[in-house]
């Protein structure tokens, strides 16, 4: 079997599975993209969260946070109130955890070429801790995913350790959070767009192809400001190395970082 006709197979079953996320459909503020990848013949998306509050309990392991020996006591995709968390907190018999977890995307594109454009349009979107892992058995996966996230003890073996008004100041922090995430997202949405368009105008045209790979932006050599000259992207700081990726098929990591990442 061609590894084009190999990836379509992935693809159908992936796409045929049922949705196994606690919350068992695509989040409200990703749908579009999610439904503008799979459209595409070159990527299908294997997982993604748009972004959540989530308050924990019991889930300490060391320095560790647990999601899978823990009890959930409260999520949220939108911006969360003091009330809900302080109503949720009289259900911890253990350590809580207040958590928030940043947009998270998973890709699986047909070949490397098509991960690297996914790859830049998240760093210029501000998602700068993005990487594509090959795996061996020649899966390309992209990760998109950023560092501003926040994690915050709140009890210990059931007993508050903070006041409501450092709740009320924690939640404030992980809201504006929350609003940077959408607008990121929204941003990686339309910057991907424009990216595709920008592809299949370079597609029907061979000669400027050939041309342009001269002058490629995904060299690690050579800095990616050409979006930020059109304005279409713009950039936060610079963030932490990319993390490790839990993969069941682990290959080489293959991070395109800027210059000066």
């Amino acid at each position: 079997m061609d590894r084009s006709a190999e990836f379509r197979r992935w693809k159908a079953q992936c796409l045929s599975k049922a949705d196994l996320s606690r919350k068992g459909s695509v989040d409200e503020d990703v749908v579009e993209l999610v439904q503008l990848l799979n459209g595409r013949e070159e990527f299908f998306t294997t997982s993604s969260c748009a972004g959540r509050i989530i308050l924990l309990d019991g889930g300490v392991d060391g320095f560790e946070v647990q999601k899978q020996n823990c009890c959930w006591l409260l999520v949220t995709h939108k911006p969360c109130v003091k009330d809900d968390v302080i109503v949720a907190l009289k259900k911890a018999n253990s350590d809580a955890i207040l958590k928030f977890e940043p947009f998270i995307l998973h890709v699986q594109c047909r070949q490397l070429q098509d991960a690297q454009i996914l790859h830049s349009v998240a760093i210029d979107s501000g998602f700068r801790n993005s990487g594509i892992t090959v795996g061996k058995r020649g899966k390309t996966m992209l990760a998109v995913r950023s560092t501003h996230g926040l994690e915050v003890p709140l009890s210990h073996k059931g007993q508050l350790m903070v006041t409501e008004e450092y709740i009320d100041f924690l939640l404030k922090i992980a809201n504006q959070k929350m609003e940077e995430n959408k607008k990121r997202i929204e941003r990686f949405y339309s910057c991907l767009q424009h990216a595709l368009e920008r592809e299949a105008i370079t597609n029907s045209h061979p000669r400027e192809k050939i041309r342009g790979e001269k002058n490629s932006s995904y060299s690690p050599k050579k800095k990616r400001n050409t979006e930020k000259a059109r304005g279409k992207c713009i950039t936060e700081e610079n963030d932490k190395e990319l993390e490790n990726d839990d993969d069941d098929d682990p290959g080489i990591s293959v991070p395109f970082f800027p210059e000066d990442y």
